[in-house]
């Protein structure tokens, strides 16, 4: 891992730790999900940010390392560190700011979703998929969590996705923030055919302010989705055509988007 951020205690963090550890908020009852060496946990109580974390992880070894990191920092009166899958190793209300990160989307959104009576009290996710972002996005959608951050950053060439979400006080007030939020008229003029779909995939957020982190990680993943295409219009299978079809469109609707919000920025320059 590349450590770049200095703690006054002598901690380290990566770029983008130093990122998650930022949307975490003051004075948090906090957890970290498949929490590795506990990094993220130790920083935020040697900095005086939170009160009380949980340090989880499905793996013995990372715990095992977790708990040497916890014990050397003399905080394993602070930090709670745990082993078990997912948000299991919580009760319900002990936190109230859940951080996941390292994952893919789709099993971020599934720990997310098997929580169920263990989100009790979580007003706050800190969250870092590193694939299948729309799956994170649906999730927090369909579960009163409104987005309020969205964050792309590159570290060691590769351009990572953080998000921050906040539950809504009532299903009015998530309704009314989901709407503001996916609202195409919000986003550029042009943009207002861009399907549910494709926003929860490039993010809402990320679509009204995009930089050049935006442009690179959306024409990788162009590439990648052609060299798929290539490979669908090769095989035999009867579905594989259907599949390029549907794949190539995916493809247009994106280079549009990108020609759309390029087009808007020399506009308005």
């Amino acid at each position: 891992m590349k450590e770049i951020k200095d703690s006054g205690a002598g901690l380290k963090l990566s770029r983008r730790l130093s990122a998650l550890a930022e949307r975490v908020p003051h004075g948090a009852r906090f957890a970290d999900i498949g929490t590795d060496h506990a990094l993220l946990p130790v920083y935020l109580a040697l900095e005086g940010k939170i009160g009380f974390a949980v340090a989880g992880d499905i793996n013995a070894g990372p715990v095992d390392a977790a708990r040497r990191q916890v014990a050397e920092a003399g905080l394993e009166e602070q930090i709670s560190v745990r082993l078990g899958d997912g948000m299991a190793v919580l009760q319900p209300g002990e936190v109230d700011t859940v951080a996941i990160a390292g994952m893919g989307g789709s099993l971020m959104a599934r720990i997310l979703e098997q929580a169920g009576e263990r989100l009790e009290g979580v007003r706050t996710l800190v969250l870092s998929p590193h694939v299948a972002e729309d799956a994170v996005r649906r999730w927090l959608s369909e579960h009163r969590f409104a987005l309020n951050d969205e964050l792309l950053l590159e570290e060691d060439g590769i351009i990572y996705t953080l998000m921050r979400a906040r539950l809504a006080d009532s299903e009015e007030e998530a309704k009314a923030a989901d709407s503001r939020l996916y609202d195409e008229r919000l986003l550029a003029p042009a943009l207002e055919r861009v399907s549910r779909a494709l926003l929860y995939e490039m993010g809402p957020l990320l679509l009204r302010s995009p930089n050049e982190d935006f442009y690179r990680k959306w024409e990788q993943e162009i590439a990648k989705r052609e060299r798929v295409i290539l490979q669908l219009k090769h095989a035999v299978a009867p579905e594989a055509a259907e599949k390029a079809r549907e794949w190539e469109q995916d493809v247009k609707e994106i280079r549009e988007v990108l020609a759309c919000l390029r087009a808007e920025k020399r506009s308005s320059n």
